[in-house]
């Protein structure tokens, strides 16, 4: 005699082959069946049979014909998100102090709103370890929004952050450095060009601290990152002297050269990138100076020289 589990496993796998027999065109044995959503019916999309009708609705009673009105008629809060150290699951109560119709608080109700406000911020964070995720959260927050990083970017460096403080990373280091170095890895992980340089400028910690503690939970944390890839920085640098899409061309076909004779080995990837630019706007007849590439890329003009050298005789120019 066979067990509930097992029974209840054939049922269910009985009902998917009905499911997916429902699903087939009995007329012309089409497995293209749509759901009509407005009429409520499945309906084969190649001969039209109505295979069934009624079909329950699933989605909301309410009916939006843009993205204001659905988000206006909406009742459901804001997704998970990594970047808030609860993850957006506590109660946030407003500091403008007025009621659902918009209307101001008495007197009373005001210093009321006040104490509670007070006391739910204190109860937001109960221990020391997510009062240090709330302060290093909010400086990852505060860093990506300066260096212009997408949301994505500030998900995974929150992410990071969680994991090296799950493993008990932060011990001994600062919190600022480890959520610098959480961020820098997070650009390289979703291939978004920031160099430790420019990193560096928005964060509250030295750029050497920032590279020891990036190595330090890149390895601790099995963290798989690729060597930066110059032609990530043409498009960017490119843009911001005006240079036209010949010359970001250009510049991306100098670096693959140069890079298939082994010359980006070892070699900064911004300066390699900035060396590149200057080359491919002498080449396309969009001169710029050493000085002006170099101010967008934040490197020397005498790096530029260097790896332009290197790259022009690669390309076989003298």
């Amino acid at each position: 005699m066979e067990g509930p589990s097992r029974q209840r496993q054939r049922e269910a796998e009985e009902s998917e082959t009905q499911s997916d027999e429902e699903l087939t065109c009995p007329e012309c044995s089409s497995d293209d069946v749509v759901m009509d959503a407005d009429q409520g019916e499945l309906v084969c999309d190649d001969c039209g049979l109505v295979l069934d009708e009624r079909q329950i609705d699933r989605g909301p009673e309410w009916r939006a014909f843009n993205h204001s009105e659905r988000q206006s008629k909406s009742r459901v809060g804001a997704p998970v998100t990594e970047t808030m150290h609860d993850k957006g699951l506590t109660t946030t109560i407003d500091w403008k102090d007025k009621d659902a119709y918009g209307r101001s608080l008495s007197s009373e109700k005001r210093s009321q709103m006040h104490r509670l406000r007070k006391w739910q911020e204190r109860i937001r964070t109960k221990d020391a370890g997510e009062r240090n995720l709330q302060f290093a959260l909010s400086e990852i927050d505060r860093m990506a929004s300066a260096l212009g990083v997408p949301r994505s970017v500030r998900e995974v460096a929150s992410v990071i952050y969680r994991r090296a403080l799950k493993e008990d990373l932060i011990r001994g280091r600062s919190i600022e450095g480890v959520a610098t170095a959480a961020l820098y890895a997070a650009c390289r992980q979703e291939g978004i060009p920031r160099s430790l340089d420019e990193v560096a400028e928005v964060s509250r910690v030295e750029q050497k601290e920032i590279g020891r503690t990036y190595r330090y939970i890149s390895q601790e944390l099995g963290l798989e990152l690729k060597p930066v890839d110059p032609k990530q920085f043409v498009p960017r640098f490119a843009s911001a002297l005006g240079l036209s899409e010949e010359t970001q061309a250009k510049a991306t076909e100098i670096i693959d050269v140069s890079a298939e004779q082994g010359l980006l080995s070892g070699k900064s990837p911004t300066g390699f990138a900035a060396a590149a630019i200057y080359a491919a706007s002498l080449l396309c007849n969009e001169k710029k100076t050493q000085r002006e590439v170099a101010d967008v890329a934040q490197v020397t003009e005498v790096t530029i020289r260097n790896r332009y050298q290197e790259q022009i005789e690669a390309m076989g120019f003298r």
